[in-house]
């Protein structure tokens, strides 16, 4: 009696073993039928009137800031001239900032405000359905004609401050290219971190101030 039930355990055992791997195995392939169905919705989401699109707005912003950039800062004695490089720096990191919440916050709950006619709540959702482009549009195009019409901007204002501080140009445009370089690294770095904190209330505020110039069709 006792061989036979150490023979029964065994070949349970065995068999325990034989079904896990059967089910591990299965796993496996769902979860590779699942990645191929993946892949293929992504290629099936590439939208070439979405590429053009996104293609020209960059280009009319980036005419537009660097027409005001062009237009003014030659215009302007230093201290504001730097001011306005800030404002292109924080603008750019703003954007960022959006960016990162629009694809890191829950789409669940603005559902719930949304059923509760909470203002935003609609255009938050939207948001959500088209996360991937409204972060291309925040992070890619805003953010970065932003670094670069602030990078741009940089050696107009540099000449200006060799000549008021009689200082050597070079070194100069070295100085501030490399700040404005600093603070956007580091401002988008601390906003980032921030925005995935945060991204729920972050996105929420930014659908409430859209939804003010923007109604979602229903």
């Amino acid at each position: 009696m006792p061989v036979t039930f150490k023979f029964e355990q065994k070949a349970l055992f065995f068999e325990v073993i034989m079904r896990n791997k059967t089910i591990i195995k299965n796993e496996i392939e769902n979860l590779k039928v699942q990645i191929r169905r993946q892949e293929k919705k992504s290629k099936e989401k590439i939208n070439i009137k979405w590429v053009f699109k996104i293609v020209a707005v960059a280009f009319l912003i980036s005419f537009l800031f660097s027409f005001i950039s062009e237009l003014t800062l030659p215009n302007v004695d230093v201290f504001l001239g730097i001011v306005i490089i800030i404002l292109f720096v924080f603008l750019g990191i703003i954007f960022d900032i959006i960016g990162v919440a629009v694809t890191s916050a829950s789409e669940q709950p603005f559902h719930s405000m949304n059923s509760r006619k909470v203002k935003g709540a609609d255009v938050a959702v939207l948001f959500k359905k088209n996360a991937d482009r409204v972060a291309s549009f925040c992070n890619d195009v805003i953010g970065d004609i932003c670094g670069i019409i602030s990078g741009g901007a940089c050696a107009t204002v540099s000449i200006k401050v060799a000549s008021s501080f009689n200082c050597d140009a070079i070194i100069t445009s070295l100085i501030l290219t490399s700040l404005v370089a600093a603070l956007t690294i580091g401002g988008k770095a601390i906003g980032k971190s921030y925005a995935m904190n945060k991204s729920t209330l972050i996105l929420y505020k930014f659908a409430k101030f859209v939804s003010n110039f923007y109604k979602v069709k229903k």
